[in-house]
């Protein structure tokens, strides 16, 4: 019987990156779907329940881990009872862009239901189909037209 040379593991060294810091605060199903409804229109926390099918308990937790993070803001609308509602603050508006490219791909790769498939219309009358475009002139961003100036790993800190 020969014996088989131990493999040593690969040391993680993952890629630093704000996609993985962002997912933490709302890489979350129920965290997605609140704030979906929040950019509906639906603030108020039963309405949130209802609208996304999240536990009561679970959806509490969620949007006070967002409401810790300035994505959502907790504003009192009755004082007898005491109740309150949720809006997105600032940084929670700008997932607007981000949350309805997520539901366009879904729309177009995921959804095996088309005649289920809501379409998004913009105030002007044109069918919402998100894109995002450079800053400075104009072009669509494609894969392969992007790049990042740095290329930090966690191990490059620990020195």
């Amino acid at each position: 019987m020969y014996a088989t040379p131990m493999r040593k593991p690969r040391p993680v060294d993952p890629r630093i990156c704000s996609i993985d810091a962002a997912l933490k605060v709302i890489g979350e199903k129920w965290a997605l779907l609140a704030i979906r409804e929040l950019t509906f229109g639906s603030g108020k926390f039963d309405e949130i329940v209802k609208n996304t099918g999240a536990p009561r308990d679970v959806l509490a937790a969620k949007l006070k881990s967002l409401e810790a993070f300035g994505v959502v803001v907790k504003e009192k609308y009755e004082d007898r009872p005491v109740r309150y509602q949720y809006r997105l603050s600032e940084s929670g508006n700008q997932l607007f862009a981000i949350l309805h490219a997520i539901r366009d791909w879904g729309d177009k790769f995921v959804r095996d239901d088309p005649e289920n498939v809501v379409v998004f219309k913009h105030s002007c009358g044109a069918v919402l189909n998100p894109k995002f475009v450079c800053s400075d002139c104009g072009e669509e961003l494609k894969i392969g037209s992007v790049s990042s100036e740095r290329d930090l790993h966690r191990s490059d800190l620990a020195g």
